[in-house]
């Protein structure tokens, strides 16, 4: 990972930690995603996805399902 992508896994893991007291996983992750489409700018939505498709080092559970739950609102292909 470069170090612009490692800042992005750190942003979304903190994003994640932040939903992660919703009990219910599924709104969690759609949290997070609509956090990352209200917040981050496309390219930064593009490579922390490129990232997951690529195998998502880093990533934590809750933050992984969130930017697949964002590639699904953007009708964008996720692995």
């Amino acid at each position: 990972m470069n170090a612009h992508v490692d800042h992005l896994v750190t942003m979304a893991n903190d994003i994640a930690h932040f939903f992660a007291v919703e009990s219910d996983r599924v709104k969690a992750a759609d949290s997070v995603a609509q956090h990352l489409r209200q917040f981050w700018d496309p390219r930064m939505r593009r490579r922390i996805l490129a990232h997951l498709t690529a195998g998502g080092a880093g990533l934590e559970p809750l933050a992984a399902a969130g930017v697949r739950r964002l590639a699904e609102l953007d009708h964008v292909t996720a692995a």
